[in-house]
């Protein structure tokens, strides 16, 4: 009876972490009631893979970490894919979300990423090494990391842009 609990325990394997996950901000919200006031913490959370795949969560609880959880849960859902060329982007472009607006444009090989804190956690999950860019209008962070998001889902390559347009690559090229 014992050895099938023993070998039991050793058939679990160690599951390797498929996205790194970075908390960008933990607000204190405060909702006021009869009774006083009622505590919740709000999380920002930014998750990707180095590799081209990054998402946005946010999540809503009474204790720290179960908003981190449940913003981690979140994020895993809202996964899109970035095209990288070379460790930057293909082409510069302008992210809005409220208020906020980012800029985002490609930067040469050993630029690094000049960025601020919320537009940094995305790029660097994403898998850029090299970009500028600057924050524009509100600085409030969960807009600014969707300004960012939001930019870097609308970036195109030569081939997509190509293909829409129906032309060869050395056209668009020229």
């Amino acid at each position: 009876m014992r050895q099938d609990k023993k070998q039991s325990k050793k058939e679990f394997q160690v599951v390797e972490k498929q996205f790194e996950e970075r908390v960008v901000s933990i607000n204190h919200v405060t909702k006021v009631v009869k009774g006083g006031r009622r505590y919740r913490f709000s999380a920002v959370v930014v998750v990707g893979d180095k590799k081209g795949r990054v998402g946005l969560g946010t999540g809503k609880a009474i204790e720290v970490p179960d908003a981190i959880k449940k913003a981690v849960e979140d994020a895993k859902k809202n996964i899109i894919q970035v095209p990288v060329v070379n460790t930057t982007i293909p082409h510069a472009i302008k992210g809005v979300y409220g208020a906020g607006m980012v800029f985002l444009k490609p930067a040469p090989e050993g630029t690094g990423v000049i960025a601020g804190g919320p537009v940094r956690a995305v790029v660097e999950l994403a898998g850029i090494t090299n970009i500028l860019s600057k924050s524009l209008g509100s600085s409030t962070p969960i807009n600014i990391v969707r300004a960012t998001m939001e930019g870097l889902k609308n970036l195109r390559t030569v081939e997509e842009v190509a293909a829409i347009r129906g032309k060869t690559l050395e056209e668009i090229v020229g």
